[in-house]
Protein backbone atom coordinates (compact mmCIF):
# COMPACT_ATOMS: atom_id res chain seq x y z
CA UNK A 1 0.00 0.00 0.00
CA UNK A 2 1.10 3.45 -1.01
CA UNK A 3 1.45 6.68 1.80
CA UNK A 4 1.68 9.61 -0.47
CA UNK A 5 2.49 12.71 1.16
CA UNK A 6 3.46 16.60 -0.18
CA UNK A 7 6.62 16.51 1.75
CA UNK A 8 7.68 20.15 3.16
CA UNK A 9 11.06 20.11 3.50
CA UNK A 10 11.44 23.61 4.72
CA UNK A 11 14.85 25.72 4.62
CA UNK A 12 17.54 23.77 6.72
CA UNK A 13 17.30 20.62 5.97
CA UNK A 14 17.69 21.34 1.98
CA UNK A 15 20.38 23.40 2.71
CA UNK A 16 22.33 22.53 5.59
CA UNK A 17 21.57 19.07 6.00
CA UNK A 18 21.33 16.31 2.82
CA UNK A 19 21.29 13.73 4.97
CA UNK A 20 18.36 14.09 6.90
CA UNK A 21 16.55 14.22 3.76
CA UNK A 22 18.66 11.46 2.20
CA UNK A 23 17.70 8.97 4.93
CA UNK A 24 14.50 10.19 4.88
CA UNK A 25 13.22 9.29 0.98
CA UNK A 26 15.82 5.88 1.62
CA UNK A 27 13.32 5.30 4.27
CA UNK A 28 10.51 6.01 2.70
CA UNK A 29 11.29 4.51 -0.81
CA UNK A 30 11.76 0.88 1.62
CA UNK A 31 8.45 1.69 3.16
CA UNK A 32 6.43 2.21 0.13
CA UNK A 33 5.45 6.12 1.22
CA UNK A 34 5.28 8.50 -1.61
CA UNK A 35 7.43 11.68 -0.57
CA UNK A 36 5.64 14.05 -3.57
CA UNK A 37 7.93 17.54 -4.07
CA UNK A 38 6.18 20.47 -2.45
CA UNK A 39 6.10 22.45 -6.08
CA UNK A 40 5.32 25.68 -4.69
CA UNK A 41 6.12 25.49 -1.24
CA UNK A 42 7.32 29.10 0.69
CA UNK A 43 8.70 29.20 3.90
CA UNK A 44 6.24 28.09 6.56
CA UNK A 45 6.54 31.29 8.40
CA UNK A 46 8.34 30.17 10.99
CA UNK A 47 7.15 30.74 14.71
CA UNK A 48 9.64 34.09 14.73
CA UNK A 49 7.27 35.39 12.34
CA UNK A 50 4.25 34.68 14.71
CA UNK A 51 5.38 36.99 17.06
CA UNK A 52 6.17 39.82 14.94
CA UNK A 53 2.73 39.86 12.63
CA UNK A 54 0.26 37.10 13.35
CA UNK A 55 -1.49 37.94 9.78
CA UNK A 56 1.43 37.63 7.98
CA UNK A 57 2.45 34.37 9.99
CA UNK A 58 -1.12 32.41 8.78
CA UNK A 59 -1.35 33.61 5.41
CA UNK A 60 1.97 31.81 4.48
CA UNK A 61 1.28 28.91 6.40
CA UNK A 62 -1.86 28.86 5.54
CA UNK A 63 -0.98 29.14 1.66
CA UNK A 64 1.03 26.39 1.67
CA UNK A 65 -1.42 23.84 3.35
CA UNK A 66 -3.99 25.32 0.94
CA UNK A 67 -1.76 24.76 -1.99
CA UNK A 68 -1.54 20.60 -0.76
CA UNK A 69 -5.47 20.30 -0.24
CA UNK A 70 -5.99 21.94 -3.87
CA UNK A 71 -3.95 18.96 -4.48
CA UNK A 72 -5.87 16.59 -2.14
CA UNK A 73 -3.06 15.49 -0.09
CA UNK A 74 -1.55 16.00 3.77
CA UNK A 75 1.45 17.43 4.06
CA UNK A 76 4.07 15.41 6.11
CA UNK A 77 7.65 17.40 7.05
CA UNK A 78 10.52 15.88 8.58
CA UNK A 79 11.59 19.34 10.53
CA UNK A 80 9.91 20.39 13.79
CA UNK A 81 9.84 24.24 13.45
CA UNK A 82 7.69 23.79 10.09
CA UNK A 83 5.79 21.39 12.12
CA UNK A 84 5.00 23.63 14.78
CA UNK A 85 4.56 26.60 12.17
CA UNK A 86 1.99 24.42 10.12
CA UNK A 87 0.43 22.82 12.65
CA UNK A 88 -0.16 25.52 14.80
CA UNK A 89 -1.60 27.51 11.87
CA UNK A 90 -3.71 24.58 11.05
CA UNK A 91 -5.16 24.88 15.07
CA UNK A 92 -5.79 28.34 14.92
CA UNK A 93 -7.61 29.00 11.06
CA UNK A 94 -9.52 25.76 12.08
CA UNK A 95 -10.83 27.33 15.98
CA UNK A 96 -10.56 30.94 15.12
CA UNK A 97 -13.59 31.62 11.96
CA UNK A 98 -12.29 35.49 12.18
CA UNK A 99 -9.00 34.53 11.53
CA UNK A 100 -9.58 32.13 8.59
CA UNK A 101 -12.02 34.72 7.08
CA UNK A 102 -9.20 37.31 7.56
CA UNK A 103 -6.44 34.77 5.88
CA UNK A 104 -8.84 33.54 3.56
CA UNK A 105 -9.59 36.97 1.72
CA UNK A 106 -5.84 37.25 1.50
CA UNK A 107 -5.73 33.81 -0.51
CA UNK A 108 -8.37 34.85 -2.67
CA UNK A 109 -6.57 36.71 -4.29
CA UNK A 110 -4.18 34.03 -6.20
CA UNK A 111 -6.87 31.31 -6.66
CA UNK A 112 -7.00 29.38 -3.03
CA UNK A 113 -8.40 28.66 -0.02
CA UNK A 114 -7.93 26.88 3.43
CA UNK A 115 -10.72 24.27 4.04
CA UNK A 116 -8.84 22.37 6.82
CA UNK A 117 -9.30 19.32 5.13
CA UNK A 118 -5.18 18.30 4.76
CA UNK A 119 -3.46 16.95 7.86
CA UNK A 120 -0.15 18.18 8.68
CA UNK A 121 1.76 15.60 10.25
CA UNK A 122 5.50 15.31 11.56
CA UNK A 123 7.44 12.19 9.90
CA UNK A 124 8.43 10.27 12.56
CA UNK A 125 4.12 10.26 13.42
CA UNK A 126 3.50 8.17 9.83
CA UNK A 127 6.64 5.97 10.85
CA UNK A 128 5.16 5.13 13.65
CA UNK A 129 1.70 4.19 12.01
CA UNK A 130 4.19 2.01 10.15
CA UNK A 131 6.24 0.21 12.73
CA UNK A 132 4.98 -3.18 12.06
CA UNK A 133 6.22 -2.65 8.43
CA UNK A 134 9.27 -1.33 9.64
CA UNK A 135 10.10 -4.27 12.16
CA UNK A 136 9.61 -6.95 8.99
CA UNK A 137 12.76 -4.71 7.33
CA UNK A 138 14.68 -5.04 9.99
CA UNK A 139 17.76 -6.87 8.64
CA UNK A 140 20.92 -4.92 10.41
CA UNK A 141 19.66 -5.04 14.59
CA UNK A 142 21.76 -2.34 16.20
CA UNK A 143 22.99 -4.10 19.22
CA UNK A 144 24.74 -2.09 21.53
CA UNK A 145 23.71 1.16 20.29
CA UNK A 146 22.59 3.30 23.29
CA UNK A 147 20.53 6.57 22.29
CA UNK A 148 20.13 9.65 23.82
CA UNK A 149 16.81 10.56 22.19
CA UNK A 150 15.79 14.41 21.94
CA UNK A 151 12.78 14.98 20.48
CA UNK A 152 12.94 19.22 20.21
CA UNK A 153 10.58 21.38 21.70
CA UNK A 154 8.33 21.88 18.40
CA UNK A 155 7.58 18.18 17.75
CA UNK A 156 5.67 18.80 21.68
CA UNK A 157 4.69 22.16 22.64
CA UNK A 158 1.79 23.10 23.00
CA UNK A 159 0.43 19.62 24.15
CA UNK A 160 -3.02 21.08 22.61
CA UNK A 161 -1.86 22.07 19.33
CA UNK A 162 0.47 18.88 18.59
CA UNK A 163 -2.40 16.62 20.08
CA UNK A 164 -0.60 14.91 22.31
CA UNK A 165 0.78 15.05 25.90
CA UNK A 166 4.66 16.01 25.96
CA UNK A 167 5.36 12.38 26.90
CA UNK A 168 3.54 10.44 24.04
CA UNK A 169 5.14 11.18 21.12
CA UNK A 170 8.78 10.66 22.65
CA UNK A 171 7.46 7.24 24.21
CA UNK A 172 6.44 6.50 20.80
CA UNK A 173 10.21 7.46 18.88
CA UNK A 174 11.48 5.87 21.46
CA UNK A 175 9.49 2.39 20.41
CA UNK A 176 10.67 3.52 16.77
CA UNK A 177 14.49 3.26 17.91
CA UNK A 178 14.06 0.15 20.16
CA UNK A 179 12.76 -1.79 16.73
CA UNK A 180 16.04 -1.07 15.41
CA UNK A 181 17.77 -3.51 18.25
CA UNK A 182 19.07 -0.21 20.09
CA UNK A 183 18.23 1.26 23.31
CA UNK A 184 16.49 4.25 24.16
CA UNK A 185 17.93 5.41 27.26
CA UNK A 186 16.67 7.33 30.03
CA UNK A 187 18.17 10.85 30.29
CA UNK A 188 17.42 13.77 32.93
CA UNK A 189 17.37 16.45 30.41
CA UNK A 190 15.49 14.73 27.47
CA UNK A 191 12.89 16.84 26.87
CA UNK A 192 14.68 19.88 27.65
CA UNK A 193 15.25 22.42 24.95
CA UNK A 194 18.81 22.31 23.04
CA UNK A 195 19.03 25.65 23.02
CA UNK A 196 19.06 26.05 19.50
CA UNK A 197 16.64 29.02 19.40
CA UNK A 198 19.01 31.41 21.17
CA UNK A 199 21.97 30.62 18.84
CA UNK A 200 21.09 34.45 17.10
CA UNK A 201 21.19 36.13 20.74
CA UNK A 202 23.29 34.54 23.01
CA UNK A 203 25.64 31.66 21.83
CA UNK A 204 27.49 31.21 25.32
CA UNK A 205 24.15 30.93 26.63
CA UNK A 206 22.98 28.18 24.35
CA UNK A 207 26.50 26.78 24.45
CA UNK A 208 26.03 26.25 28.39
CA UNK A 209 22.28 25.10 27.90
CA UNK A 210 23.65 22.31 25.21
CA UNK A 211 26.70 21.68 27.75
CA UNK A 212 24.39 20.79 30.56
CA UNK A 213 22.29 18.46 28.04
CA UNK A 214 25.40 16.66 26.81
CA UNK A 215 26.40 16.45 30.40
CA UNK A 216 23.36 14.36 30.79
CA UNK A 217 23.37 11.87 28.18
CA UNK A 218 26.82 11.22 28.79
CA UNK A 219 25.83 10.11 32.64
CA UNK A 220 22.75 8.53 30.76
CA UNK A 221 26.02 6.15 29.00
CA UNK A 222 24.12 7.01 25.80
CA UNK A 223 26.42 6.45 23.18
CA UNK A 224 24.78 8.68 20.67
CA UNK A 225 22.31 11.84 20.32
CA UNK A 226 19.49 10.85 18.08
CA UNK A 227 17.43 13.36 16.83
CA UNK A 228 14.37 14.44 14.23
CA UNK A 229 14.55 17.97 14.00
CA UNK A 230 17.25 19.72 12.07
CA UNK A 231 17.67 23.12 14.60
CA UNK A 232 18.25 20.93 17.34
CA UNK A 233 21.02 18.79 14.95
CA UNK A 234 22.80 22.46 14.18
CA UNK A 235 23.49 21.82 18.09
CA UNK A 236 24.30 18.19 18.82
CA UNK A 237 26.28 17.48 15.22
CA UNK A 238 27.67 21.64 15.02
CA UNK A 239 27.69 22.86 18.18
CA UNK A 240 28.94 20.11 19.90
CA UNK A 241 31.90 19.46 17.69
CA UNK A 242 35.11 20.24 19.87
CA UNK A 243 32.91 20.78 22.84
CA UNK A 244 34.57 20.06 26.20
CA UNK A 245 33.37 20.54 29.98
CA UNK A 246 35.37 22.35 32.60
CA UNK A 247 38.10 19.58 33.12
CA UNK A 248 38.79 19.57 29.57
CA UNK A 249 37.04 16.07 28.71
CA UNK A 250 35.29 16.00 25.81
CA UNK A 251 31.43 16.17 25.33
CA UNK A 252 31.29 14.94 21.28
CA UNK A 253 28.82 12.25 20.84
CA UNK A 254 27.76 10.97 17.47
CA UNK A 255 24.87 12.99 16.42
CA UNK A 256 22.41 11.13 13.94
CA UNK A 257 19.12 11.56 12.66
CA UNK A 258 16.46 8.95 13.84
CA UNK A 259 15.82 8.29 9.69
CA UNK A 260 20.04 7.07 9.77
CA UNK A 261 19.19 4.88 12.59
CA UNK A 262 16.28 3.14 10.91
CA UNK A 263 17.69 2.99 7.47
CA UNK A 264 21.21 1.19 8.56
CA UNK A 265 18.82 -1.19 10.87
CA UNK A 266 16.64 -1.93 7.40
CA UNK A 267 20.13 -2.56 5.50
CA UNK A 268 19.56 0.67 3.16
CA UNK A 269 22.54 2.17 1.35
CA UNK A 270 25.45 3.91 3.03
CA UNK A 271 25.63 6.37 0.73
CA UNK A 272 21.97 7.38 0.68
CA UNK A 273 22.05 7.64 4.25
CA UNK A 274 24.75 10.28 4.63
CA UNK A 275 26.54 9.44 7.25
CA UNK A 276 29.89 11.13 5.38
CA UNK A 277 28.16 14.26 5.84
CA UNK A 278 28.01 13.90 9.65
CA UNK A 279 30.15 16.21 11.29
CA UNK A 280 31.20 14.37 14.47
CA UNK A 281 32.97 11.54 14.01
CA UNK A 282 31.07 8.24 13.81
CA UNK A 283 33.80 6.05 13.94
CA UNK A 284 32.95 4.71 17.36
CA UNK A 285 29.72 3.51 15.53
CA UNK A 286 30.95 2.03 12.70
CA UNK A 287 30.88 -1.60 13.53
CA UNK A 288 27.22 -1.43 15.40
CA UNK A 289 25.81 0.93 12.09
CA UNK A 290 27.77 -1.26 9.92
CA UNK A 291 29.58 1.80 8.05
CA UNK A 292 32.56 0.75 6.08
Amino acid sequence: MTHTYEVFLGCAIPNRFNNYESSMRAVADKLGIELLDFEGASCCGTVVLKSIDETSWLSMSGRNIALAEKRGHDVVTPCNGCFGSLKDTAHVLHDMEEEREKVNNILKEIGLEYTGTAKVRHFVEVLYDLREEIEKHIVHPLDGLRVAFHPGCHLLRPSNVAGFDDPELPRKVDELIELTGAKSVAWNLKLRCCGSPLLIASEDVATEILTEKMESAKEAQANCIVTNCPACHTQFDVQAYGLKNDEGESLELPALFITQILGAAMGLDEEALGFELNRVSLESLSDILGIQ
